[in-house]
Parts: C-alpha cells; sequence; structure tokens
C-alpha cells in the first residue's frame, strides 16, 4: 500500500461538476492499492495517518500534533497510478495495482478504519475522474509505503 500524505489549510474533490469531498485543516491522503496487501497493512497504514506528527500547535513550533490531536480533516482519494512503473518502455505499468475488484474493498476498509477514529472522512468516488484541488501547508508532502512479502513479518 501507498499513501502520498499531504498536509493541507483545504482540500476538495469534484467529480462531474460536483464537489463529492471536501475538508479543512487536516491530511489529504492519495491511496494505491497493491495486488498483496491485506487486511493487516491497511490497519497498519490508518494508524499511522492518524498518528503521525505532522502539525504544530504554533507557527514554527516543533512538529508535535498528529490529525487526531488537531480533530482535522481526512479526504481519502483512491490514487492506483501510484504503483506506475516507468522504469521501462513509455508507457507506466500497472502490474504492481490491484485489480478494481480486489482495489475498492481494500480501499473501502481502510476509509471504514479511519472513520473510526471519529474525524471528519471525506472521500473521492473510487474509479471515477476526478479534480483535487490541495491547499498544501508548509508545503508538507511524505510517502508512506507498507508492503509484506512472504518472508517479511508485520
Amino acid at each position: 500500500m501507498r499513501v502520498v500524505m499531504q498536509k493541507v489549510k483545504r482540500s476538495q474533490v469534484i467529480v462531474a461538476g460536483a464537489v463529492v469531498g471536501k475538508i479543512d485543516r487536516g491530511l489529504n491522503l492519495l491511496v494505491g492499492i497493491a495486488r498483496t496487501d491485506t487486511p493487516e497493512v491497511l490497519e497498519w497504514m490508518a494508524q499511522k495517518c492518524l498518528t503521525l506528527r505532522l502539525f504544530a500547535q504554533e507557527p514554527n513550533d516543533r512538529w508535535d500534533q498528529s490529525v487526531l490531536d488537531i480533530q482535522g480533516g481526512l479526504l481519502v482519494i483512491s490514487q492506483f497510478t501510484l504503483y506506475g512503473d516507468c522504469r521501462k518502455g513509455r508507457r507506466p505499468s500497472f502490474d504492481q495495482a490491484a485489480p478494481p475488484q480486489q482495489a475498492q474493498p481494500l480501499y473501502d476498509r481502510f476509509v471504514e478504519i479511519l472513520r473510526g477514529s471519529g474525524l471528519q472522512v471525506e472521500t473521492g468516488l473510487f474509479g471515477a475522474h476526478m479534480e483535487v484541488s490541495i491547499d498544501n501547508d508548509g508545503p508538507v508532502t511524505l510517502l508512506l509505503e507498507r508492503e509484506l512479502t512472504l518472508t517479511q513479518e508485520g
């Protein structure tokens, strides 16, 4: 699983001209699901997104608060292109990305775990063409990755 996490002042997603998800201060999460992802990976990633300290109480202070601490919002957008492999040829390969029938239930479960935090959690529309507006704060952008192999333990 890969998540591009961005600290935002505000963020929204539009599908077919209509706003389908919108948050103010919080995190924009672009989420890629791999063929090998498991419920354990989703749980680990959700907890990391909720508890990573990226916010300061005062400007220019040390980051000492999580999105949970500030009661921020989360805008979660599916993005299979995070698994685009551009090493060969002139067209990305998406072989590592989970196919939609596998990815959507995992994505939905990830969103459900995040909603269990009690925070405002908004989403895009899985599989749709989306326009995403991100007012990045900082800017702060991190790539979180968690992939389990047969020889690796949680």
